[in-house]
């Protein structure tokens, strides 16, 4: 926590999953202890490191948790297990926030509580890496890579209603989690704002692992299951 919460702001939980992420994970969470927004808790789920993560991490007052490594998709949902907050938001290990971020969308999500979760944009930062050809653009804004699940703040209530996470995802879990937030009938807004900096530096999960057929497809056969499921009803 930063300090005593005020009655006019909701506490929000930022969550950072950390894998050996010593390179940029000060300069990320310095972004976050540099918000403008009084009322939050950074929760840091260190997913097993064998670098120097966990000192970097615990010079800040943040809330530090171990596990395992069990990938990105659990360490976030072990973060939402222990968030106090109503609202939730997120901050990779080697990206930046600008410091309206959580005063941005904690407002409009207090002026609009028929929102479940709002999106930002993003801004990449490629960073000793050429731009890879399967990066595309937003179709709106033209922004590389469109709108990512890290520029949102979602409400704990939602993603306690779908589940969280899905661990068995590798790579794509948060396209999975849109998934399922539509299915349940969750509003989702995408707000004009930059709401994260994102680095591509080669050792991102997404330039590591590009599947040859990609998880959407995973995510989209059970949804058609469960409809299908739930279609048949008792018989």
């Amino acid at each position: 926590m930063t300090g005593a919460q005020p009655s006019d702001q909701p506490l929000v939980s930022v969550i950072t999953p950390v894998y050996n992420g010593e390179r940029y994970l000060r300069e990320a969470l310095g972004s976050l202890f540099a918000q403008d927004y009084e009322s939050f808790e950074s929760i840091v789920v260190d997913d097993g490191s064998e670098d120097g993560s966990a000192e970097i991490a615990q010079s800040f007052p943040v809330r530090y948790e171990r596990q395992e490594n069990r990938g990105a998709a659990a360490a976030r949902n072990r973060g939402i297990s222990l968030a106090r907050g109503e609202l939730i938001a997120y901050l990779d290990s080697d990206d930046l926030l600008p410091p309206n971020k959580l005063t941005v969308q904690a407002g409009y999500l207090a002026k609009h509580p028929e929102v479940g979760c709002v999106l930002g944009r993003q801004e990449v930062m490629l960073q000793g890496v050429e731009e890879p050809e399967w990066l595309s653009r937003d179709l709106i804004y033209g922004d590389l890579d469109g709108i990512p699940l890290v520029s949102a703040m979602v409400r704990k209530k939602v993603l306690d209603e779908v589940g969280g996470f899905d661990p068995s995802f590798g790579f794509a879990e948060d396209r999975d989690l849109f998934v399922r937030m539509r299915e349940h009938g969750v509003r989702i807004e995408v707000l004009p704002e930059i709401m994260v900096y994102r680095r591509f530096h080669g050792e991102n999960t997404n330039f590591k692992r590009r599947p040859d057929k990609h998880p959407i497809f995973k995510s989209l056969k059970a949804k058609l299951d469960r409809e299908r499921a739930a279609g048949e009803g008792p018989g």
